[in-house]
């Protein structure tokens, strides 16, 4: 029998990119190779796609080979040990095109102005586009943030009609921008904390009509983040009005679409985060929940992957009433988003009245060996390389659940 072609797409666009590269060393480490046959796909963080050779290299953190341009020879590579944020540069449109049963031709990397390439028809131009094309059974997209947990990946994925890991078009973009996530959970009945949220061109226009919005409506100290974007790239806490414009304007470089939040524990109290890690399609399951204790005042970029000492407690130390509320609280959250396949969801809780708010979910969380999604699920008694069997044996149940749509009358 012929083992599942089994792509792996990492890097990307994003500033989450480096942890990217993390997330799918692990994957390619610990899936069962007597299982799958393995195709790592590396997207650059110029767009540029890559496959066999050239993906191993970007996942080493070396620069690849693939027809360098000058701005390529400029550019060098940084290691994923050496994990820093940034704010990827723009990268012009690229055309892909499926043909055949689960083939993905990579975008064509020698363009260099925007628009759509026109689809070539001449058997010249089919040649060229199959002897590039990456033919899978499924992908597995360990891609986090913009132009990869955002929907965009996913939409192309479908338009290709290959079966996928994680969640749709709508559960990625939904579960992404903070803002579109807080109303779904609010129409969902969940406990949400007190927010704002504005545009970028409304505060370049006028800050302190901005700055006195927030102050009316929330109390400081307010956590200040950009709507889509991951990882805390970007996300500032504002202890009073005059930390709050500079928070604003930093969030902003990220998105035009800020998030203003007020602090679980007000002034005096640190919030308890609280991590719960959801696995499934129609009947998703909740793992044990834990707790991040970071090494910061609040678990940052620079908390998650540049400073040690912040520590992850699984499973948390709440009572079994709260770890109960906790997993059926992360299951809604899952279901109100649209979601499949994977998600972590993020709980704040007051530590002094104990009450439990659902933050935000994670469609396409750190995967690791040591990240606390797969963390979680180790200590609910699914081990990291079952995990991975899991989730692609769920893509293909969600694609060929997808079959059966009647498009046509």
């Amino acid at each position: 029998m012929a083992k599942l072609r089994v792509g792996i797409l990492f890097g990307g666009r994003s500033g989450e990119h480096e942890v990217s590269l993390l997330s799918a060393a692990s994957v390619l480490n610990a899936i069962d190779k007597t299982k799958y046959e393995v195709v790592p796909i590396g997207i650059t963080k110029d767009g540029r796609w890559l496959t066999a050779e050239h993906a191993e290299r970007l996942l080493k953190g070396e620069k690849h080979a693939d027809k360098p341009t000058e701005k390529d020879k400029s550019i060098r590579a940084t290691p994923a040990t050496q994990l820093r944020a940034g704010d990827p540069e723009a990268t012009p449109g690229a055309a892909v095109l499926a043909t055949g049963e689960s083939v993905v031709v990579p975008p064509e990397p020698s363009r260099h102005d925007a628009g759509l390439a026109p689809f070539q028809t001449d058997a010249a131009a089919l040649r060229r586009a199959s002897d590039r094309a990456i033919n899978v059974d499924v992908i597995f997209p360990v891609l986090h943030g913009t132009f990869g947990e955002d929907g965009t990946i996913q939409g192309l994925l479908e338009l290709a009609d290959i079966a996928y890991v994680g969640a749709g078009v709508l559960g990625s973009s939904a579960g992404m921008d903070k803002d579109i996530m807080k109303s779904l959970f609010r129409a969902a009945g969940l406990p949400i904390v007190k927010h704002v949220t504005v545009l970028r061109g409304q505060f370049e226009r006028a800050p302190k009509k901005v700055e006195k919005l927030v102050g009316s409506k929330l109390k400081y100290p307010v956590f200040v983040k950009p709507a889509n974007l991951g990882s805390s790239v970007g996300i500032s806490k504002a202890h009073d009005a005059k930390e709050l414009g500079p928070a604003i304007a930093e969030a902003a470089k990220f998105d035009r679409k800020i998030v203003i939040e007020e602090g679980v524990g007000g002034k005096k109290n640190r919030a308890r985060e609280i991590e719960c890690a959801v696995l499934g399609n129609d009947d998703p399951k909740a793992s044990v929940a834990g707790e991040i204790l970071p090494c910061k005042e609040f678990y940052d970029y620079d908390a998650k992957y540049l400073v040690e000492g912040s520590e992850g407690v699984i499973p948390a130390k709440i009572t079994k009433t709260e770890m109960k509320t906790v997993q059926r609280l992360a299951v809604a959250a899952f279901q109100a988003v649209d979601c499949t396949g994977l998600a972590r969801v993020d709980f704040l809780m007051d530590p002094k009245s104990r009450k439990i708010f659902v933050n935000e979910i994670n469609t396409m969380p750190g995967f690791t060996a040591i990240s606390m999604y797969p963390k979680l699920w180790a200590a609910t008694g699914v081990p990291y390389p079952e995990l991975i069997d899991r989730l692609i044996q769920l893509g293909i149940e969600r694609h060929e659940d997808k079959k059966r749509n009647q498009y046509s009358r």
